[in-house]
């Protein structure tokens, strides 16, 4: 029994300690980018959207003035910087001749955002066009671009990471193809995708984790904790649509330091919470707050509104069913230990004070950086 209660105990200061290590934790990114690509004679046209903050890790001289925000000033004169490290870095050939690429303009977009134009001429018309992103080798692993082949009035989307880093662009049609000829496929690739997306941005968002953990560690019967996650789940998504749909959102210099204030806030809970189960007056308006960050990490790379549903549904069922997995495995280690005479008060108030440590920190930097 001794021997558990070390083990347990050794799990609980791992979690304090990856809390802590996580400080301090940036805004949501969500490592996905999109581009649009027509064939238009012998030449590929593009419209590519990248998070600011991806840009500027592939192109650190971009921010030439080093204070972590990109101005139309730095990204005009940065033109040549963006066309070496973004555009060059999508190789386009014909027949196995290599195209010419030219970064026709660049602008940036609401919340954080970075448009890109391309085009890459080709020699001849007629054939298809073969396109090998190795950009993605210089962005984060498990980054995932949304490639989409328009021809006409059809329409096809590949989703690449890793190693999967090729699609093929149809010539360009001599009439448009009619809308029945649109692949079912193409609509499957993108929920997908976003799922996947939402299920990595919440296993991988260290405050949301941190916010879950807090929740879970008040003394609750199954049921105060249900109705405590079934009111954030119902808030986020709520404010998560609204964002997306560009119905009202505040501006991420208010989101963010706010979710760093509610995960401190529930930490501090933590330690004079008698009752748990009136909790879910608390965390549905944190919901609310958290649902405008996850519609940040969506909103930054300024997805077409035709795909704006299709993500947003396949997203935000990603986010539940990763935090059904955190859940999954934290309420059962939870309730194991609720029997031990050194988890409560002890091993609760260690961890829920990383928490608020956490979250107090995550919200000065975020205020100073934003």
């Amino acid at each position: 029994m001794r021997s558990a209660a070390k083990v347990a105990a050794a799990a609980m200061l791992t979690l304090a300690l990856v809390l802590l290590r996580a400080i301090p934790a940036e805004a949501h990114a969500i490592g996905l980018s999109t581009g649009e690509y027509t064939a238009k004679g012998s030449s590929v046209v593009a419209t590519l959207a990248f998070a600011r903050a991806e840009v500027a890790s592939l192109a650190p001289s971009v921010d030439a003035n080093r204070d972590g925000h990109l101005t139309p000033a730095e990204v005009a004169s940065a033109r040549g910087t963006l066309k070496s490290k973004v555009v060059e870095r999508i190789a386009v050939t014909q027949r196995g001749a290599a195209c010419s690429p030219t970064l026709t303009d660049v602008a940036l977009m609401e919340e954080d955002g970075l448009l890109l134009s391309a085009r890459w001429d080709c020699p001849a018309e007629g054939a298809p066009f073969d396109l090998e992103l190795t950009v993605l080798d210089d962005l984060a692993r498990g980054h995932r671009h949304i490639a989409r082949d328009v021809s006409g009035a059809s329409t096809h989307d590949e989703v690449l990471h890793g190693d999967q880093r090729r699609v093929t662009v149809a010539p360009e049609r001599d009439e448009p193809a009619s809308p029945a000829a649109k692949p079912a496929a193409a609509a499957g690739a993108g929920f997908g995708a976003f799922f996947a997306l939402g299920i990595e941005h919440i296993l991988t968002g260290y405050d949301h984790l941190a916010f879950i953990v807090a929740l879970v560690l008040a003394r609750a019967s199954l049921r105060s904790l249900f109705t405590v996650v079934t009111a954030f789940t119902v808030a986020h998504s709520i404010t998560l649509a609204m964002a997306v749909l560009d119905v009202w959102a505040p501006s991420p210099r208010i989101v963010e330091p706010a979710i760093a204030l509610s995960i401190a806030y529930v930490g501090v809970e933590n330690f004079f919470v008698k009752d748990a189960s009136k909790r879910w007056r608390i965390t549905f308006p944190f919901g609310l707050v958290h649902g405008f960050g996850f519609a940040g990490a969506l909103k930054e790379i300024g997805l077409p509104r035709a795909a704006v549903p299709t993500a947003l549904v396949s997203f935000n069922l990603g986010v539940e069913a990763g935090q059904l997995v955190a859940l999954g495995v934290l309420v059962p280690v939870v309730l194991s230990l609720r029997d031990k005479r050194w988890f409560e008060p002890r091993g609760v108030r260690i961890v829920s004070g990383a928490v608020a440590l956490a979250g107090g920190v995550w919200f000065v930097v975020r205020v100073v950086s934003g």
